[in-house]
């Protein structure tokens, strides 16, 4: 159980969703102009990693990691009855995730195998400190989510090291992606079509999302083993045939949660297109495979479609909630979304395209940057200050 415990710091550190959230859209709308400068040649990064390594790595383990982080530090308390973590280890942990980012950027004078250190050492803490909290609460169901978190650190270690030995991360860079669909797989099969169930049970809907059962482990697994199969042989027929399995699998998984039927709440419609994702991500694994789109299709789709799209709209369900703000999106958050859903689409669309001078690649950066911008500009002063009023809360 809970004991209460009066918190006098700032209101930033009073829960793990507030800096990490925070830190995250602000590095999200920093961190792709930045790329898209590298991109067009005109400025270099000075880190130990290969460019195209670091805009991959720094979307994972940067920006993904702290959406992890936030999330985790605010749901494991709810799963456990315990305080959540608050004051100054989160300051530490923000603290090692910062020096992370400055590291691999090449910012601190510690060398390459010094910065790989000091990134990886963000992951670790943060399963660490999970684990903790779930052993001391006696919440052993949820250990499982132990499981990709450990694996993320693991990945960052192996991004790393296939960097120093090899010049580049070929199996790191997809790992890490795939880790963070699977994460989606695992507690996006559990917080939507909770969240709709309870929606549609506020307006007496008669017909329910189907509750978890074998149907979604078999998604699961199947799911995992299409990942597993992208990121070792992301060319092989295994490939093929895996991708197109997941891909139907989820697509009727997430029918089974009657998305169509919450058109009316945009802040739940987006988790649902956010997961659609995930089987049109599968799908462009299958077809990469087959050679029928390039191979930067489907680590964007799943990366900016799912990833990205999953984490802005988490956030900003879990930012209403636990600061007291009705959960309505409104016309400005539901815009940001949409940003992120055109951002995929252009940079799929790539080169294939141009609008004023602009191919798919700008499009898709300019659309990125405004999506977090509009993000930032509507929830930042609610991470910032203190819960506008005591009310139930959404949990995440």
């Amino acid at each position: 159980m809970k004991t209460r415990e009066i918190y006098e710091g700032p209101a930033l550190f009073s829960y793990g969703f507030r800096p990490f959230f925070l830190f995250a859209g602000l590095f999200a709308a920093a961190v792709i102009p930045m790329w898209w400068l590298i991109w067009r040649g005109e400025i270099s990064v000075s880190g130990q990693l290969a460019p195209t390594d670091w805009h991959i790595h720094e979307m994972v383990f940067g920006y993904g990691a702290a959406v992890v982080a936030g999330f985790l530090f605010t749901a494991v308390p709810n799963w456990t009855g315990r305080m959540p973590t608050r004051g100054w280890p989160l300051m530490v942990l923000l603290a090692l995730w910062l020096a992370g980012r400055a590291g691999v950027a090449g910012l601190l004078p510690v060398g390459p195998v010094g910065a790989a250190i000091i990134d990886q050492m963000f992951l670790l803490a943060v399963a660490a400190m999970i684990a903790r909290e779930i052993v001391a609460g006696r919440n052993w169901k949820n250990l499982k989510v132990l499981v990709p978190v450990s694996l993320l650190w693991g990945a960052n270690i192996l991004f790393h090291v296939e960097a120093l030995t090899q010049g580049v991360s070929e199996i790191g860079r997809r790992l890490g992606i795939a880790l963070l669909i699977f994460l989606i797989m695992l507690i996006g099969g559990r917080i939507v079509p909770s969240f709709t169930r309870n929606w549609l049970a506020q307006r007496r809907s008669e017909r329910m999302p189907v509750a978890f059962n074998r149907f979604d482990g078999l998604c699961i697994l199947v799911g995992a083993a299409a990942l597993v199969s992208w990121v070792v042989a992301p060319f092989h027929a295994a490939s093929v045939l895996a991708g197109g399995a997941a891909a139907v699998l989820h697509l009727v998984r997430l029918l089974r949660w009657r998305g169509l039927a919450a058109w009316r709440s945009p802040l739940l419609l987006m988790l649902h297109v956010a997961y659609l994702m995930v089987p049109l991500g599968f799908a462009s694994i299958g077809a990469g495979a087959a050679g029928l789109v390039g191979p930067a299709v489907s680590a964007h789709v799943l990366g900016i479609g799912a990833v990205a799209g999953m984490t802005l709209a988490v956030m900003m369900r879990a930012t209403m909630g636990h600061t007291g703000r009705p959960l309505v999106a409104g016309p400005w958050l539901t815009s940001a979304f949409a940003l992120i859903c055109a951002a995929t689409l252009a940079r799929v669309a790539g080169q294939d395209v141009s609008l004023g001078g602009l191919d798919g690649v700008d499009l898709s950066a300019i659309l990125w940057t405004l999506a977090f911008g509009v993000y930032l500009w509507r929830v930042a002063p609610w991470l910032i200050g203190p819960k506008v009023a005591r009310k139930a809360v959404s949990r995440v």
